[in-house]
């Protein structure tokens, strides 16, 4: 990709916030948010994200940068989030470098754990607002009628592809997850591996802070001890050992035991985000990876969950 190729709106953002222009394309990236890593005409290498403006971003920057400013190993926000259009915009420095750490095993499990034990105990210490709406795929608090948010270019697809198993195990970790009255807190909700980087057993890099959230701490973890080993490959649902492995390192690097209302919470969450993941394989014709996953796993998580 080259300069010209970028939105006409970039190269006038980056001289205005950043005091210079992007002179090459380092890379791009695509999901959700849109990624550039630039070069500026000044030779500073930095990465400008840009993501639908709901709200959440200005929270999101702010806690980023204060952990990176108390040394949490991640990418120092150069910029406030800024609006562009319907567009929330920031840059952050490049952090380059590092490595996935694959595998789902209960000791690789547990090292993820304590790394997650320490960003939600550095996000305990920040006051923002609350980044709301939360993501999508721990948004079970919505108050849009069924099961699943309001997602208009999900909702428009025929729902009744989607397995009833998928759909119940929805119902059922939702119902215990809003019976809970657990307080909510500031914590990170897309903690996968292919967010993270690693120079040998320490963590170099936490990427995508843009997915922030505002739920119980224990149904955070327990979404986290579900999801930790996802990487570019299918791979969408840890054994249940794991996800026990990782709850475990993460209540002993905090230093408290979850009470079992607690447990039952954070077994509830591990469902959510892979029933709407489920849900978005039926409703494209996916090969149902999350699907099987959740089958396999459905019964023995719910049981855990008292759902």
């Amino acid at each position: 990709m080259s300069v010209e190729d970028l939105p006409d709106w970039l190269p006038a953002w980056c001289l205005e916030y950043l005091g210079g222009e992007p002179v090459s394309v380092l890379f791009k990236l695509q999901q959700i948010s849109l990624v550039f890593g630039l070069r500026l005409g000044d030779g500073r290498d930095v990465v400008v994200k840009a993501r639908a403006d709901d709200g959440r971003a200005a929270s999101c920057v702010a806690a980023q940068a204060r952990l990176a400013g108390r040394g949490f190993p991640c990418a120092r926000p150069l910029t406030p989030a800024a609006s562009v259009g319907p567009l929330a915009v920031h840059a952050e420095e490049f952090r380059p470098g590092g490595e996935l750490l694959p595998g789902d095993s209960p000791d690789v499990a547990a090292r993820y754990g304590q790394v997650f034990a320490r960003l939600m105990a550095e996000l305990s210490e920040l006051t923002v607002a609350p980044p709301l709406p939360n993501p999508r795929w721990v948004r079970w608090d919505h108050a849009d009628p069924g099961v699943w948010p309001a997602i208009g270019f999900l909702d428009s697809r025929d729902q009744s592809v989607v397995p009833a198993y998928v759909v119940d195990t929805a119902v059922r970790a939702r119902g215990r997850l809003l019976a809970s009255g657990l307080p909510c807190v500031l914590g990170y909700a897309d903690f996968e591996a292919q967010n993270l980087r690693w120079r040998g057993r320490e963590v170099w890099t936490v990427h995508d802070w843009d997915s922030l959230a505002w739920q119980p701490e224990a149904a955070l973890a327990g979404a986290a001890s579900a999801v930790f080993s996802r990487d570019a490959q299918p791979n969408e649902l840890a054994p249940i050992a794991s996800s026990e492995a990782f709850l475990a390192a993460y209540q002993d690097s905090r230093g408290r035991l979850f009470t079992a209302a607690e447990q039952e919470v954070a077994w509830a969450a591990s469902l959510w985000p892979t029933a709407h993941n489920a849900r978005w394989e039926a409703l494209h014709g996916d090969a149902p990876v999350c699907g099987d996953a959740l089958r396999a796993q459905g019964a023995e998580r719910l049981r855990r969950a008292n759902a």
